[in-house]
């Protein structure tokens, strides 16, 4: 098990990615520590894992304190932190630039962006003890957009930017930062896009479903579970001397 005995925190803990991201350390041996805004969603996956291996917080990573508070649930419980994954993210703002409001794209980039950095700071002390993982979640839509989010590819660009210049800082520290790039993810958001596609355009789930696969050389998009994987690998010591690097699970629908 490539985490045995380590400690993991995720943010963004939902009925997604941050679940299958969550189950996935456990699996491979890790303690998780959960934070997500929602309690009722934390208590959710905890209930999944072993009682001894799981601690959470309730955590707006919006909030200074709240993520100090992650890491100290993590610390005491568990001893330290050996990786931290960003899953949480705001992405219900659609549309471009023309007309918008950019009072939500602030919002966004708060979220995505500054509160990104803010649990990653909490966390570099418990990081730094003997070096660790942090993993970013980006998106495909920040280097191919394929739905009108242009706030939410702005924020997660500036991620994607901001992991090279941690990379570089923290490296002395032997703590490494490596983003994992999803495509379309076959979990709860898309099963809710496909059945509104659907319902729109008068046609069945399976053909919009199928549709967004034929865009994969594998025939096929990857599910949150695949994503929830690289994450884990990135995490792990066999990820070792990988940092600043971009790892695309997206079944070949786009190339780097």
């Amino acid at each position: 098990m490539v985490l045995d005995g380590k400690t993991v925190v995720v943010s963004g803990v939902g009925a997604g990615l941050g679940r299958e991201t969550a189950l996935a350390a456990a699996r491979d041996g890790a303690n998780v520590v959960l934070g997500a805004r929602t309690e009722s969603n934390l208590t959710k996956v905890a209930a999944e894992i072993d009682a001894d291996r799981v601690a959470y917080a309730v955590t707006d990573i919006t909030d200074a304190s709240a993520c100090e508070n992650l890491v100290s649930v993590a610390v005491e419980k568990f001893g330290g932190i050996d990786a931290l994954i960003h899953v949480a993210a705001k992405d219900d703002t659609f549309g471009g630039l023309d007309g918008a409001d950019l009072d939500l794209w602030r919002a966004v980039l708060d979220v995505n962006v500054i509160g990104t950095m803010r649990l990653t700071q909490a966390a570099l002390p418990a990081l730094s003890v003997k070096g660790g993982s942090v993993v970013i979640i980006g998106t495909q839509a920040a280097f191919s957009p394929s739905l009108p989010q242009a706030a939410y590819a702005t924020s997660k660009g500036a991620l994607h930017a901001a992991m090279f210049s941690l990379a570089r800082e923290l490296g002395r520290r032997k703590i490494r930062v490596n983003s994992v790039v999803p495509g379309w993810m076959w979990g709860p958001q898309v099963e809710n896009y496909v059945k509104w596609q659907a319902q729109s355009k008068g046609v069945t789930e399976d053909a919009v479903k199928a549709r967004l696969d034929a865009k994969t050389a594998l025939g096929e998009i990857a599910q949150d579970a695949d994503v929830a994987e690289a994450a884990v690998f990135f995490a792990s010591d066999r990820a070792r001397m990988l940092t600043g690097q971009t790892l695309f699970v997206n079944g070949g629908e786009y190339f780097r």
